[in-house]
């Protein structure tokens, strides 16, 4: 049965230190280490007995696929999954696993995530992983509202005051990228399609010559070169000292991406279309990026991109996450990013504070500000969904490239 919407927050975690000052010390290093801060999240939330009851799915205009995750105890899960164009296919796929998950206790989140890959046995891709990263959204929404603490805190807590991002975009005229300078940004981000490969390498070169040496630059291409072409394009680049080129070739060839590596020394991005750590790892293995892009939205959400980030650690790899996404996406993306050590950058589709997420979420958006995102302060996620705003946008399909 369907439950009314609402959200309630539960303060858990306020508690008294007693004692002497030693026992109160070191009851206080317990609680705020990551293993203390997981084994106290798990012990709450078991004591909630919460369980799964219900499943609720949206489909808002142009492309924004969510869910809400209800459960016996009032607290409502608000996920959100990407896979542009294939917005009935990710609905669809949150509605197989509602069969799976109804009754489980939704702070198992390891294990239901466990579930939903392992069932049934085909894996991967867009179409399975994007429902699951809006469910396990959804999930670690319920578990941080549980506990009173914003998500990060329950990924082992803050490693950075604030989010560096970056602007732009990709959009193709000057002014695009421009206009994020003005704005504060360190970083502008720009697209180059439509051009020849010559007119590409003049185009950034004239882009590094108006920003001036210390405006970091990053390309954007979406895996739309053959190699030559990327390979002429890196080699004639690289003077422009590029903060990174995104995506220059598709990723279905790991070859083609070591004969490029080979070739270039400018930092290379990519990673927004692949989905879990497996089909990261190749990449990653062998030093083909520098900076990988998982999506929250579509990589197996929270708990899978924080361990895409773990083996990217590991490498000495950045991330710098893919986040095209509405508030929903924004927030979850900055939840990971804020517990990551090794989080490079960005990007933000600011501002957020726009007339239509304001109505859409409460007036619970991302802040950003001179090109930095604050930390979320809020238990859970961080934000809503407004039903009564989101009917007023009914899905209409449109085939996106």
């Amino acid at each position: 049965m369907m439950v009314a919407w609402y959200m309630t927050r539960r303060e858990l975690l306020v508690g008294a230190f007693g004692g002497a000052a030693a026992a109160a010390a070191a009851a206080v290093a317990k609680l705020v280490s990551p293993e203390g801060v997981m084994a106290q999240a798990s012990e709450k939330a078991r004591s909630l007995n919460l369980k799964i009851t219900d499943f609720k799915t949206f489909i808002v205009a142009p492309w924004e696929v969510y869910v809400k995750i209800y459960t016996n105890q009032g607290l409502v899960g608000l996920g959100q999954g990407l896979a542009r164009s294939k917005e009935s296919t990710v609905a669809a796929g949150i509605m197989e696993n509602e069969r799976l998950l109804i009754g489980w206790d939704p702070t198992q989140i390891e294990k239901i995530w466990q579930a939903m890959y392992r069932t049934p046995r085909w894996r991967g891709g867009p179409a399975l992983m994007a429902p699951m990263s809006a469910i396990d959204i959804a999930l670690w929404d319920i578990l941080g509202q549980a506990l009173g603490q914003p998500i990060y805190q329950l990924l082992g807590g803050a490693a950075r005051d604030r989010i560096r991002c970056y602007g732009g975009g990709g959009g193709t005229t000057p002014e695009s990228w421009a206009k994020t300078k003005a704005d504060g940004y360190t970083c502008s981000r720009v697209g180059t399609r439509g051009r020849s490969v010559t007119e590409m390498i003049e185009y950034v070169k004239a882009m590094r010559k108006a920003a001036g040496p210390t405006h970091d630059i990053a390309i954007h291409f979406g895996g739309t070169f053959a190699t030559p072409e990327a390979l002429a394009f890196m080699r004639g680049v690289e003077e422009c000292n590029l903060f990174f080129v995104e995506e220059p070739l598709p990723f279905e060839d790991v070859e083609e991406w070591a004969l490029l590596r080979s070739h270039t020394t400018t930092p290379i991005a990519g990673g927004e279309l692949l989905t879990g750590k497996y089909q990261f790892a190749p990449f990653m293995a062998r030093h083909l990026l520098d900076y990988v892009q998982p999506d929250v939205c579509s990589c197996g959400g929270i708990l899978e991109m924080k361990k895409i980030a773990v083996v990217a650690e590991t490498f000495r790899i950045q991330t710098a996450p893919h986040n095209p996404n509405p508030p929903v996406g924004a927030f979850a993306t900055f939840h990971v990013d804020a517990a990551t050590p090794n989080f490079g950058i960005q990007e933000a589709r600011a501002p957020y504070d726009t007339q239509f997420n304001l109505d859409m979420h409460d007036g619970l958006v991302p802040v950003v500000k001179n090109g930095y995102a604050e930390l979320p302060t809020r238990p859970g996620l961080g934000t809503v969904l407004n039903e009564k705003v989101a009917a007023k946008y009914p899905y209409k399909p449109v085939t996106r490239n």
